[in-house]
């Protein structure tokens, strides 16, 4: 196996990536991502625009690539502020990975998101199929991408799968401008100042993952053996279904004189809106045994005592 990994340097990537090295070895992993920069992975590293076509497929002929796990994407607050570059990246760029795919007979991971639903989706335990009319250019592109995968799988073939990731939070990479980012933000305030403010309403609830429930997800889907799935793209995955309330309520339980305030940012709360506030990811438990290893509490422990140590301070 042969693994390129698109959008390496983002959060999901530049874990998902030291993951894939430990499972399948160094040299049959390679990174990418448009960022400069000295990432500190153990495998080798290639500059790359997914925009530029022939740059691509050239890594693709010369590594002998049969995997690509494609993160790239502009995330949703991000894309809001720019919907013309959102719409290049997240749908040009995924349509040139599948070209390439096809042409070179590479199954492809391609990452969709809750951002995929808009304010008329079910709102709680949101089904596997269901009304999908996003208010947001990033929840556009991400149903266009999961219509586009589905139909490079039914016309050429191509090995698609993917995931609705959830808000995705981790202890390595601060997020990238998306509208969960205050998930990461405030272990990292609870334990700089004992203070955070949200951008987000304090009963705003959305379904959340940590990050080694979200790595452990595209593994697993793209080891499956592809007879045994039903759906194979934008399978529904969840882990936690909380608000920022809950996340100050959860620190609490280890840094006691933690406070929180709120200060909405309407722009991303209306997105928020949009999106529903729990999954039901049955498909996903049955189709390929899914199955999330942490809840709230387990995962603010963790953070906490990896972030103490990272940035040196005690609580």
């Amino acid at each position: 196996m042969k693994i390129l990994v698109t959008g390496a340097l983002g959060q999901i990537g530049s874990e998902l990536v030291d993951t894939l090295v430990n499972r399948y070895g160094s040299s049959n992993v390679i990174a990418t991502d448009k960022k400069n920069g000295k990432p500190d992975f153990a495998c080798q590293f290639i500059n790359l625009d997914v925009l530029k076509n022939k740059q691509v497929e050239k890594i693709v002929k010369a590594n002998d690539i049969n995997v690509i796990y494609h993160l790239a994407a502009v995330l949703s607050a991000v894309a809001e502020g720019d919907p013309d570059l959102a719409w290049q990246v997240n749908m040009q760029g995924l349509r040139n990975i599948l070209n390439i795919a096809r042409k070179y007979n590479c199954s492809v991971f391609t990452p969709s998101s809750i951002g995929a639903f808009g304010p008329n989706t079910p709102k709680n335990k949101t089904p596997q199929d269901t009304i999908q009319r996003p208010t947001s250019i990033y929840g556009v592109t991400k149903v266009a991408g999961e219509l586009l995968c589905d139909y490079y799988h039914c016309k050429y073939g191509v090995d698609t799968r993917g995931v609705r990731y959830p808000g995705i939070i981790s202890n390595k990479t601060l997020p990238g401008g998306g509208t969960t980012d205050y998930a990461v933000e405030i272990y990292y305030e609870a334990l700089k100042k004992q203070k955070y403010t949200c951008f987000l309403e304090k009963d705003t609830v959305l379904d959340m993952m940590y990050m080694p429930d979200a790595i452990e997800a595209a593994i697993k889907l793209m080891e499956v053996p592809a007879d045994e799935l039903v759906h194979r793209n934008a399978f529904n995955i969840t882990a936690m279904s909380v608000s920022p309330q809950d996340f100050a309520d959860s620190i609490r339980k280890f840094i006691p004189d933690f406070e929180i305030e709120y200060q909405v940012d309407r722009k991303r709360q209306k997105i928020a809106d949009s999106w529903p506030n729990s999954l039901d990811d049955s498909a996903a438990r049955e189709e390929w045994g899914w199955n999330s290893k942490y809840d709230l509490d387990t995962m603010t422990e963790d953070m906490l005592e990896k972030l103490s140590n990272k940035l040196e301070i005690n609580y």
